[in-house]
């Protein structure tokens, strides 16, 4: 069975090398007392051992055996509930969760890395706990005084759950065509009728409660998406000293028997008139469920990088100790009959490809969770509003990119293996299968790329995409290095097509839609030219501090400037081709 392992050194060398996190938390008076070098160390030393130790062991048992549905009720896989009591008396699940109610208050530059390790280390077993944190978020960020005190608590110790229920048989993307109804009640609650499916966690015997966060329009509410309110549901109602009470009437119709995250419970939820409590305003539901949406989203971005680490990890390991044919130059392991696979080109290629990925995913998700620590501690408004600008543009790139060469990365992982990649044992097929969800849930990666270029950079006229331009071309013109002129060409060549979108959508309504899925790939590139040119800064000046680290930094990046940075030529290209070519045909020709 495959081991995984953090990647402590890494995650060190991007935390405090490359980001300087400890001194931007110095002078962050809300994170000055809470977390330094030396605690942000001992959490993730602490945290590779819960993850290694603990949840990776179970991660081919859970998926071969599942999660398990009978009359209504879900079972976990053997060894989920005793895992997940030593976790959460770890208080893993309130990391970044607000002190004011149990949470540790960690930054979110420390909890990505943690989230890292523990997709890396199970999937379905991290998307139980994943969900609950972003639950705390809507309900910490939009919810009363009242409900905060009452819920947040035993949700950050782990002993209740979270859920996030959206999706309908008939409403995936298009939220405003919602049926599930929400009927106002003497008492100040609601009655909330309706059936959601895709329920990640909607039911599970890990926790004693769980506290669905849904959405529900009133029976006056406007037609759209502008009708739509948000809900909390107790799967067990509360009393007033904070015990259990009475059963909710909430059930699960069934569970679904999936490609992959075998182990999480993705579940059809009823609510027959249940009991809920508003959460914020009156039809300003879908606000308040985006405040949970782009944390799922950052985070199931982070399933991507997680599962391509796992694949990296066990496909090195293998290419070093299989040994076939003889290296182009020559025999490199002359006392066996095979030199190892790792000095053929291709799969050097394939290990290349994964790592330069996998870094490059890995600094920039700490770049997007620092840009969220700005955006809720900086002290001068106009830090946390450039922030909050970078934070809407970058997450819908961190949801998709991540997690399509999440996927690509754990393909070139299996095909490492050969016939072996194929087989169960060793683990790969099963990252195959669960790092694909993460390209359709929390939002399709399509529609991830309609939201950045129609809405990040068409609708307010590239704006805070100049905000990032800037920050990089700052950079590359305060740092002497070989990848400066790379870096600037890409980046003018971001430049030249987003301006070239934002005339061809003024008069072509097809221009957005046609072009979006290419020009996030090509953003998400540029972007880790970015991460690459900042890594590859700190690694020259180390070098001689450490060879074998700092030297492997800079060949990495020299492979991804020079093998694929150069992808952003063909999706250039793809872009400029226009809408035209996909409405070449009929629908009765398709």
């Amino acid at each position: 069975m495959p081991e995984f392992n953090a990647p402590l050194r890494d995650m060190r060398f991007v935390l405090h090398d490359v980001f300087q996190a400890p001194s931007l938390w110095a002078r962050l008076p809300a994170l000055a007392e809470t977390v330094d070098a030396d605690t942000a160390d001992a959490i993730l030393e602490e945290a590779a051992k819960v993850t290694g130790g603990l949840i990776a062991p179970l991660n081919r048992s859970g998926d071969e055996e599942g999660a398990q549905w009978v009359d209504g009720d879900v079972r976990t896989p053997t060894g989920f509930r005793e895992a997940y009591a030593t976790y959460t008396e770890g208080g893993w699940v309130g990391l970044s969760g607000n002190p004011n109610y149990g949470g540790m208050g960690m930054p979110k530059m420390l909890a990505v890395a943690f989230e890292e390790m523990l997709y890396a280390a199970g999937s379905s077993f991290a998307l139980y706990s994943a969900l609950s944190s972003g639950a705390c978020l809507a309900i910490d960020a939009h919810a009363s005084e009242d409900l905060k005190t009452t819920y947040l608590p035993p949700m950050y110790e782990g002993r209740w759950a979270g859920s996030m229920c959206l999706t309908e048989a008939h409403a995936g993307t298009d939220l405003g065509i919602i049926r599930t109804r929400a009927e106002p009640q003497a008492d100040g609650s609601y009655k909330v009728t309706g059936s959601k499916i895709f329920i990640t966690g909607g039911e599970q015997d890990l926790t004693e409660n769980i506290i669905h966060l849904v959405l529900a329009k009133l029976p006056d509410a406007p037609a759209g998406p502008k009708g739509i309110s948000l809900f909390l549901v107790p799967k067990v109602m509360v009393n007033a000293d904070g015990s259990l009470g009475a059963r909710n009437a909430v059930s699960c119709g069934s569970i679904e028997h999936k490609m992959g995250i075998k182990a999480s419970a993705t579940c059809v939820m009823n609510f027959d008139g249940a009991t809920g409590y508003l959460i914020g305003e009156v039809n300003k539901g879908l606000a308040a469920m985006f405040t949970m949406m782009n944390y799922e989203r950052l985070s199931i971005g982070i399933q991507g990088i997680g599962c391509a680490e796992a694949s990296y990890q066990s496909a090195v390991s293998y290419a070093r100790e299989r040994i076939q044919s003889r290296a182009a130059t020559g025999p490199v392991n002359h006392g066996k009959v095979a030199d190892p696979i790792i000095v053929h080109a291709d799969v050097r290629r394939m290990l290349l490809t994964m790592k330069a990925l996998n870094e490059g995913g890995r600094a920039f998700a700490c770049y997007v969770g620092q840009q969220l620590d700005l955006a809720k501690y900086a002290e001068d408004a106009s830090e946390r509003q450039n922030a909050e600008a970078l934070v809407a543009l970058l997450t819908p790139v961190a949801k998709a990119f991540f997690t399509d060469t999440g996927l690509e990365s754990c393909v070139h992982g299996q095909q490492v293996f050969g016939g072996h990649g194929y087989i169960r044992e060793w683990g790969q097929e099963q990252l195959v299968r669960d790092v694909r969800i993460a390209q359709i849930y929390e939002g399709t990666n399509g529609i991830q790329a309609l939201d950045l270029l129609g809405r990040k950079v068409v609708a307010n006229g590239g704006a805070a995409l100049r905000l990032f331009a800037a920050e990089v071309r700052d950079f590359a013109h305060a740092h002497e290095s070989p990848y400066r002129e790379r870096l600037i060409e890409a980046l003018e060549r971001l430049e030249a097509v987003s301006g070239w979108l934002l005339e061809q959508a003024k008069s072509e309504p097809n221009a957005v839609g046609a072009a979006s899925v290419e020009y996030l790939h090509l953003f998400g590139y540029v972007a880790y030219a970015y991460m690459w040119a900042r890594m590859a800064a700190v690694a020259q000046s180390k070098q001689g501090e450490d060879e074998a680290f700092y030297g492997g930094k800079l060949a990495t990046a020299e492979f991804f400037f020079a093998r694929l940075l150069p992808r952003t030529l063909s999706l250039e290209a793809s872009i400029r081709a226009g809408s035209q070519p996909l409405y070449g045909l009929a629908a009765e020709q398709f």
